[in-house]
């Protein structure tokens, strides 16, 4: 198989497109259009619809695409494992992760380790649980930094415990309050983000039988705070995703208490990559230390 007509053809699916393909390759559009439609000679069937808005997967592609990614893969694993044999520590690491993690842990790890290995390249991809679950389950990302849930089909690392939090407006009756009791939060008017369905908050409602009623939804957290501060309703979110947003709200402790476990999933470190074993290994020992000093 040509590995660049491979990588040519997975770009192009990833963007949608000839044209941004050929933007981020170097190559023109045409020189796109040609490698992609001899890939798709090689393999003897369509895997592109093609139309005046881009290009979109066929069926058969969908089918293909997860061998494809374990392919290149495995091309890159090979060569870092002869850059290593040779002295050199190269290579390409995707990581995807949660905003707030991405937001307040990833910068420094991610700055003092490429000061360690300059020569790896690092992508950040940020979204909510199920995308960034989907992109490590679709080997688009390496490795995937959110919350513990079962099951849990890939290598695993706690680092850390985060607690849930009420989060309501300042004029609500129990803003005054030490704790929130979390069977009330059936009788308000319950802002849920991540596109209606926030996979940590649904996992915290059904362990405890709780069904609110969900008068909005958004897709970042910064939105449902916005609209928490003007009293619009209350939410419930993880402490670390509340920091740093500057909005006007009460944050309490739920009663009974609630907490999340951030850590970082890999499919498989054994199998890993070299440049994704020592960014697993850095970035475990940074975060767990940094951790350990606020207990």
């Amino acid at each position: 198989m040509d590995i660049t007509k491979c990588k040519v053809f997975l770009k192009s699916v990833e963007l949608g497109s000839f044209s941004k393909a050929a933007s981020v390759l170097g190559y023109t559009t045409s020189g796109v259009s040609q490698l992609v439609n001899a890939f798709e000679k090689d393999m003897g069937f369509p895997l592109l619809t093609r139309s005046n808005k881009g290009v979109k997967p066929t069926d058969n592609a969908l089918k293909i695409i997860p061998v494809l990614r374990e392919i290149l893969l495995q091309e890159e694993k090979l060569y870092q494992i002869n850059s290593e044999i040779k002295g050199l520590t190269v290579g390409n690491i995707t990581i995807g992760a949660y905003s707030s993690i991405a937001t307040h842990w990833l910068p420094s790890v991610i700055k003092g380790f490429q000061e360690i290995y300059p020569q790896i390249e690092i992508r950040l991809m940020e979204g909510i649980r199920q995308e960034v679950e989907s992109w490590l389950c679709d080997r688009k990302t390496d490795i995937a930094f959110f919350t513990y849930m079962e099951p849990m089909p890939y290598d695993w690392i706690p680092i850390a415990e985060d607690p849930m939090l009420a989060i309501l407006p300042k004029n609500h009756p129990l803003a005054k309050e030490t704790v929130y009791p979390l069977q009330n939060c059936q009788h308000e008017r319950f802002i849920m983000p991540a596109l209606g369905r926030d996979d940590d908050v649904a996992e915290l409602l059904s362990k405890n039988n709780l069904t609110p009623n969900i008068s909005f939804s958004t897709l970042e957290n910064f939105a449902a705070l916005a609209m928490i501060e003007q009293g619009m309703g209350m939410s419930i979110m993880n402490e670390l995703i509340t920091k740093r947003w500057q909005c006007d709200v009460v944050k309490l402790p739920l009663d009974p208490p609630q907490k999340i476990t951030f850590g970082i999933a890999v499919p498989s470190l054994k199998t890993s990559p070299p440049a994704v074993k020592k960014f697993v290994k850095y970035s475990t020992n940074v975060l767990i230390r940094e951790k350990n000093k606020y207990k």
